[in-house]
Order: structure tokens, then C-alpha cells, then sequence
């Protein structure tokens, strides 16, 4: 108990350091993040459409096969023309993962809630092997 005492503060920058270090993974679960091959299966599956919300021309550079592009600045105004059918799952894709991570709350807002996002991005969907088109 005195070590306790004696060492109250390390012990509670121990816990939090650990609690930082686990709050990805928490999130991750719950955050709506989908590997690559997850979301492979709910295209097929479950038809789920693969959103890419890079602009035009890094779409153009490259892109998963089959991803429809919506400018990540362009969301609000173009995703309801893009994809009518809310009840199916919406996958967002970017590079990395961020721009779609935030595109998410979007999506939400606007009633797609199965609105996911692909871990990793492009990267990700690349490091895979899977398919990648040019426009």
C-alpha cells in the first residue's frame, strides 16, 4: 500500500498511457472501420457501394475497382444523387483513411447508416492485392 501511496503519479500516468494506447482499438470496433477484405465481402454479399471521396484527379491516378467518386468537399451535395438506396451499405475510401473517416459523420448525418469506412484506404486495398482501375 505504501508503494501505492509513494507512487501515485507514475502509476496514473501508467493507466493513461495504457488507456491512449487502447483507445484506437476500442474505436476501431465500433468506429466503423473495415478492412479490405471486409468490405470485398459486402460488396458482394450485401451489394455495398465503394465511395471514393479523393478529388478527380487522384481518382483518376487510380482507384478500387468499381468505386464511384464523390470529392470528399462535395459529400453533402452529390452522395444523395449518387447512391439513392440509404439501406445498403456505403463504404468510404480515400487514401489513407482519414478524409473518409471524417466523410463518416457525413454520410450519417445524411441517413446512410450503414456507412463504413475501409481501414487504410487505397494503401490498404493496394497492400491486398486487390483490383485497382484507371479513369
Amino acid at each position: 500500500m505504501k508503494f501505492i501511496v509513494d507512487n501515485w503519479m507514475l502509476i496514473l500516468i501508467a493507466v493513461s498511457s495504457g488507456a491512449m494506447l487502447a483507445w484506437p482499438l476500442i474505436r476501431g470496433t465500433g468506429g466503423g472501420s473495415l478492412t479490405a477484405q471486409g468490405a470485398v465481402q459486402l460488396i458482394n454479399r450485401e451489394r455495398g457501394v465503394m465511395i471514393d471521396v479523393r478529388d478527380a484527379a487522384e481518382y483518376a491516378a487510380g482507384h478500387a475497382t468499381g468505386a464511384r467518386n464523390v470529392p470528399f468537399d462535395q459529400l453533402e451535395q452529390k452522395l444523395p444523387g449518387t447512391v439513392k438506396n440509404k439501406s445498403v451499405p456505403l463504404l468510404l475510401m480515400c487514401a489513407s483513411g482519414a478524409r473518409a473517416q471524417r466523410a463518416l459523420a457525413t454520410a450519417k448525418k445524411l441517413g446512410y447508416e450503414q456507412a463504413q469506412v475501409v481501414g487504410g484506404g487505397l494503401k490498404s486495398w493496394k497492400e491486398a492485392n486487390l483490383p485497382i482501375e484507371k479513369a
